[in-house]
């Protein structure tokens, strides 16, 4: 039976990039995004350039709101609060029932909360949505106190960005480095380091604790560290992936709604993208669950081409990025695992890591300031084409020759 309507829940990256290729790809049927933020925009200015009011609301939508007019794409601003998989059908936080002929899942994740004693303080702030960058910036200002629980890419992110707002800014994380899974440990030093040298308290420690007296100060409790006082509490240790629906509708779910290499979830009528979905392999082996920009965009496509019933796209190594302090940093594929870990340096300083596995094979490129050298790697990762450790490390060596 011809496709003739689907649903998408969720309009972020991987929902609204499931529908623009559904209408790129040819889908002339009835296609409605259902967010409760309405029209979908970027996250990652979040905590950048929309944080530092340098970008507005209309600046980060992923599309203008001609463009769903022209294409016939109606986004409703209400939640999914029901799915019947059978039908397939919805029932909407407004009290709308929609029904189409498949559902595609784009539910995202929530922000994990610190699981101690305070955690849950409404005064506890996260960091998901554009209301969220809007209450933060609001509260934060010259002299503010700040202090950021995580320093992973958010946390480091928002330390930046907040040292131009005027904040004193605490960067409280148990690990030291963080980030060595996504750069190596010499970039991750590095990148760590920038943080002292502008002007961000580094603390290392855990929070056990988080307390906020009448006059609004915070005071986060450290094991064996001593404690931290704020005016402003920023959480940013990760997501939960968003599976409540899945899970009330029967849908297999294991941290993330499981698919399978099309996006299809236990239940054919409905798949899953993004954020929330892990995919499940034929054998059962299940795959780590992906939370980077490009993978919400890249399961998009993919399950716009599986419900068209197209061949399926071909996605390269995985790839994010970062910006902190002035630097932006750029990774592809994977720096965790067996192999043999090389530097590249440039007058002494680190500036590009890499890791090739025990095939001699790139499995993993990092760099700071370096664009072009890590889209050189990935082609090579891709190509699947054995490297020199000494190439690799030699700076004068452009690795756009090496992906020849």
């Amino acid at each position: 039976m011809a496709l003739e309507s689907v649903i998408i829940a969720g309009g972020g990256m991987a929902g609204f990039t499931a529908a623009r290729q559904l209408r790129e790809k040819g889908f002339t049927g009835k296609l409605v995004i259902v967010d409760p933020e309405g029209l979908p925009y970027d996250r990652p200015p979040l905590s950048k350039d929309y944080l530092l009011a340098k970008r507005d609301a209309t600046q980060i939508l992923l599309s203008a709101a001609e463009w769903f007019t022209e294409n016939n794409v109606e986004v409703i601003t209400a939640k999914v609060v029901e799915l019947d998989v059978d039908a397939p059908s919805v029932v909407l936080s407004d009290g709308q029932k929609l029904n189409a002929d498949k559902v595609v899942l784009a539910t995202g994740g929530t922000a994990r909360r610190l699981p101690i004693p305070g955690g849950q303080l409404p005064t506890v702030l996260e960091l998901r949505t554009m209301e969220d960058a809007d209450h933060l910036r609001s509260v934060l200002g010259e002299g503010v106190r700040l202090a950021i629980v995580g320093a992973g890419l958010i946390g480091a992110e928002v330390a930046s960005s907040a040292l131009q707002l005027g904040a004193d800014v605490t960067l409280i994380d148990p690990v030291d480095p963080p980030l060595v899974p996504a750069v190596g440990e010499v970039l991750a030093t590095r990148l760590h380091r920038m943080h002292g040298e502008n002007g961000v308290e580094v603390v290392t420690g855990v929070p056990t604790e988080i307390t906020v007296n009448e006059a609004g100060v915070h005071t986060i409790e450290l094991q064996d560290s001593g404690k931290v006082e704020a005016d402003v509490v920023l959480v940013g240790i990760g997501i939960v992936a968003d599976t409540a629906l899945a899970s009330a509708s029967g849908l297999d779910t294991d941290n993330g709604i499981l698919v399978d290499e099309s996006q299809r979830t236990s239940h054919p009528n409905v798949y899953a993208i993004g954020d929330t979905a892990r995919t499940r392999l034929p054998d059962g082996t299940l795959l780590r669950r992906a939370e980077h920009w490009e993978h919400a965009m890249n399961t998009g496509a993919t399950v716009a081409a599986a419900l068209l019933g197209q061949d399926l796209p071909s996605h390269g190594a995985s790839w994010f990025w970062s910006d902190r302090h002035g630097v932006h940093v750029e990774g592809v594929g994977s720096m965790l695992g067996d192999g043999t870990l090389v530097t590249r340096e440039l007058d002494g300083i680190p500036v590009a890591a890499f890791r090739i596995d025990d095939q001699g094979l790139l499995a993993g490129c990092a760099a700071i300031d370096g664009g072009l050298m890590v889209r050189a790697a990935r082609r090579i990762i891709d190509k699947q084409k054995p490297v020199n450790a000494e190439q690799l490390a030699d700076p004068s060596i452009d690795l756009k020759k090496l992906a020849r």
